[in-house]
């Protein structure tokens, strides 16, 4: 029997939901991508631009995993993630794609998204990969403090390395099978 897998859940929080991103939410997605200073540690710095962005969203739209996050008070768009490489045989999918908007650094939001996205993961899969450029270090510091391990390195192209982390799905997870 197979598992029925639901990358792009909607997943509501205590000041976050998680959604499906569509076409519709491009643009003013885009509004909060515009700031060159949430991507000066990317290994994709450029993704500010609106043609570098273009590619991002259009990816995220085709993956049928990408996610946005919009805040449950106003329902502004404050980010996005994505769900991604799902692979049956390990159990495992990739987190990654992750942006928020300045404002909200440091204020809980990212815990709270990625608490989100791993409860919901962890109903499907027993290992749970981030993908961080080398040089990411806000975002290897913030993987780290789930719980997340260094596991190996990878050079997808050449001069770009990525950090690849693992986190088990804790004993005790709720498990579909």
């Amino acid at each position: 029997m197979g598992l029925d897998v639901a990358l792009q859940p909607t997943l509501v929080g205590e000041t976050i939901m998680v959604r499906p991103m569509t076409e519709l939410d491009v643009e003013p997605l885009y509004a909060v991508a515009s700031d060159p200073a949430i991507w000066a540690m990317h290994p994709e710095s450029t993704r500010w631009q609106r043609e570098v962005f273009r590619r991002f969203a259009d990816g995220a739209l085709a993956s049928g995993g990408g996610l946005v996050v919009a805040r449950r008070d106003t329902g502004a768009l404050v980010g996005a993630s994505r769900y991604y490489d799902w692979d049956a045989g390990e159990r495992s999918v990739v987190i990654g794609y992750t942006f928020l908007a300045r404002a909200h650094w440091g204020d809980g939001t990212n815990a709270e998204l990625k608490r989100l996205m791993l409860d919901h993961a962890f109903t499907f899969a027993d290992t749970v990969w981030f993908h961080v450029g080398e040089h990411n270090l806000r975002s290897r510091r913030a993987v780290e403090k789930l719980g997340a391990v260094a596991a190996r390195t990878v050079v997808p192209e050449p001069g770009r390395v990525t950090v690849h982390y693992r986190l088990q799905r804790p004993a005790g997870a709720r498990d579909r099978d």
